[in-house]
């Protein structure tokens, strides 16, 4: 069977590549991408090119989805798993695009037990088994300006990453060579640190939305792993070391990269 996956693997990177003209255009755009090593760039293309070839690409509220924005939205979450491989995005098929936020109604039990229905308007989305959400107007913002800790995509798939374990937890299935209570003890740590910062009134380096729960705590942290890590590094060493060893990477840091070319360009 392990024979059989490869060769299909490498017809659909022979037949199937994403074309050499259409990445560049698309990832010129993209600090995300341009700030990796040449090797990084070349293997986040072929992880894209399977997740394009795997996934369903579906426009809604009368959105077409274009070749263009495949590779962006592929593009970008590869490069979470460049270290954990395609088979980590396992257990869904699709990626659903709206034109901007979109509208879900969800009933919210207040403090007195009493059921409330409220619509919200959302940048992304990830269903557990289901597909991932997002708003193609927010993925632009954040993919060609992702270096102030957020990045919608990296959000929503370090969603779908947390619910390997069976559901969103902030407890994503570790590798053999980490420590579970040492995962457990420094996430917790850091969490409820942010809880008594914000119960205080202090400032906070994280998003507050880190708050909400685990699991959101994860996916932020994704984001600023991502797109801060020296930053992320510099407030907690620990937190950041324990991100590393989960997605195997150091990411460099975009806000650095972003001043190099813009120093760059003014020389």
């Amino acid at each position: 069977m392990n024979i059989i996956r490869k060769w299909r693997t490498l017809r659909v990177l022979k037949h199937y590549p994403i074309p050499f003209d259409l990445w560049l255009a698309v990832t010129k755009h993209l600090p995300l991408i341009q700030a990796r090593s040449v090797s990084e760039r070349a293997r986040i293309r072929l992880l894209a090119t399977l997740f394009i070839h795997k996934k369903t690409f579906t426009g809604a509220a009368g959105i077409t989805v274009t070749p263009e924005m495949a590779v962006t939205v592929a593009a970008q979450a590869c490069v979470a798993i460049l270290h954990l491989g395609l088979d980590a995005y396992d257990g869904w098929i699709e990626v659903i695009l709206y034109p901007g936020a979109f509208q879900i109604k969800r009933d919210v039990t207040d403090e007195n037990g009493v059921v409330h229905r409220q619509t919200q308007g959302l940048s992304g989305e990830s269903w557990s088994r289901g597909p991932v959400i997002f708003s193609w107007q927010d993925i632009k913002h954040d993919s060609q300006q992702p270096y102030r800790g957020h990045h919608v995509v990296i959000h929503e798939f370090a969603h779908k990453l947390d619910m390997l374990s069976g559901r969103a937890n902030g407890m994503p299935p570790l590798h053999p060579d980490m420590s579970l209570p040492e995962w457990t003890e420094t996430l917790t740590a850091a969490w409820q640190g942010l809880l008594r910062d914000l119960a205080a009134h202090k400032h906070t380096y994280l998003d507050p939305y880190a708050a909400t729960n685990p699991a959101e705590f994860f996916a932020v942290l994704s984001e600023y792993f991502f797109t801060m890590p020296e930053a992320l590094k510099q407030h907690n060493a620990l937190l950041f070391k324990q991100l590393e060893a989960y997605y195997r990477q150091s990411p460099p840091d975009l806000e650095e990269f972003h001043n190099r070319q813009h120093a760059s360009a003014n020389e």
